[in-house]
């Protein structure tokens, strides 16, 4: 299914300032449909993910962050059952009624009518509204802007007709509509930190139980670096649905000897091992990694409460070593990336980051270094791959809230 990533042209306002954005989704929504008295603003983040890849579907944990690049959106409620879409980046509009909630082949409005159509399930009726967003998430890096439009769109509504949903339930509603409109079975982490992230926080989600907490990054001194391949990631999907059926090969052969196993989640190395020479090997691999992941998730955590960002970043680069060698999640141009970090001075992590197969790396840098860093990626991903990197540096940020007008 192609992502929405993909659709965005994102890149034409990466350098305006975040006050810039949303002046210029409002003009345009004034351009277009004129004044509205009772017109919103909201800022819905993309996200990174910090350490813990592959272990949402195993029901283990997640570090992801908010992050300061978003979809902005200017939303109005109408007096009929219309519905009016622009993307504002894409210079394109949809409209439809709410009799009406079917698949674009635009692809891009599906985001959009997909939550509408999770609403009308749960027994709301809604009046029509016009909507404009656009924003600054950049394109292919695995930002889920998915998430960003499905989510922002998700509190727009509950904010303009109060519909009364709570944070989880604006979680859950966005998910249904990728899962069922969309047609992605994603998990729970894009929605969940969309809504419930917060500024100069990661937050760490427990997937079997949704139970979450806050760890502080208040360090000024460092930043986040993504560093995107140019790659496609073409055959994540389908390896994904492999993987998974891997991972669930392995629990039903170690559940035979547990029955209180209901995940890798609830299996440690000690357990794994000792029922090795049952599981294929490559079985046993897909298993490890999952499982040492998860400890990395905890660990990772406690250094953030030490403010150790040294050990962090080895943290992270095993990551990267377990989706490389075990899951077997990486390609070249990541492993490149991986590797070029390893050696700049001030680089203390790297790993790749999302679904695999292409994307991009993330890099926790010093920011007295981050001009180094970027001159060094640039000139040398290019000599060894002959693909020109592109470099997007954010921070952890609020999750999805009304702005001032």
């Amino acid at each position: 299914m192609t992502r929405i990533e993909n659709l965005y042209c994102y890149g034409k306002s990466m350098n305006i300032s975040s006050h810039d954005k949303q002046r210029i989704i409002a003009e345009t929504f004034t351009a277009r449909f004129g004044d509205r008295k009772h017109k919103i603003m909201v800022r819905s983040p993309g996200r990174i993910n910090l350490i813990g890849e592959h272990t949402d579907y195993n029901e283990g944990f997640v570090l992801p962050a908010a992050i300061d690049r978003a979809i902005w959106f200017a939303v109005a409620p109408r007096g009929d059952e219309e519905f009016h879409f622009v993307a504002a980046d894409l210079h394109d509009e949809f409209a439809c009624s709410q009799n009406a909630i079917r698949k674009s082949s635009k692809a891009w409005p599906n985001y959009l009518l997909g939550v509408l159509e999770q609403i009308k399930k749960s027994g709301h009726e809604l009046r029509g509204c016009e909507v404009v967003f656009g924003g600054d998430v950049p394109i292919g890096a695995g930002l889920s802007s998915s998430a960003a439009i499905e989510a922002g769109f998700a509190f727009a509504l509950n904010t303009i007709f109060a519909l009364g949903f709570e944070g989880l339930q604006l979680v859950r509603l966005a998910q249904k509509a990728e899962n069922e409109f969309v047609g992605v079975q994603c998990g729970i982490m894009d929605q969940f930190v969309n809504i419930f992230g917060q500024e100069k926080k990661v937050l760490r989600l427990d997937c079997r139980t949704l139970e979450y907490e806050y760890f502080p990054f208040e360090h000024d001194e460092v930043c986040f670096v993504l560093c995107d391949t140019g790659v496609s990631r073409r055959l994540s999907s389908s390896e994904y649905n492999v993987r998974r059926g891997q991972c669930e090969t392995g629990v039903a052969v170690l559940r035979r000897h547990q029955a209180t196993i209901q995940s890798l989640r609830d299996v440690n190395l000690a357990l794994l091992d000792q029922y090795k020479n049952e599981l294929e090997p490559i079985v046993y691999q897909r298993c490890a990694y999952v499982v040492r992941e998860n400890a990395r998730v905890l660990s990772a955590c406690e250094t953030l409460l030490r403010g150790d960002l040294q050990t962090f970043g080895a943290l992270m680069f095993e990551s990267h070593a377990g989706l490389r060698d075990q899951y077997e999640v990486s390609c070249r141009e990541l492993d490149v990336l991986v590797e070029l970090a390893r050696d700049i001075p001030g680089v203390l992590g790297a790993r790749m980051m999302g679904a695999g197969f292409g994307g991009c790396t993330l890099n926790l840098v010093e920011k007295n270094r981050l001009a180094h860093f970027e001159e060094v990626v640039h000139a040398e991903y290019q000599r060894s791959t002959g693909r020109k990197a592109r470099t997007h540096v954010v921070q952890p940020s609020a999750g999805t809230a009304c702005a001032l007008q």
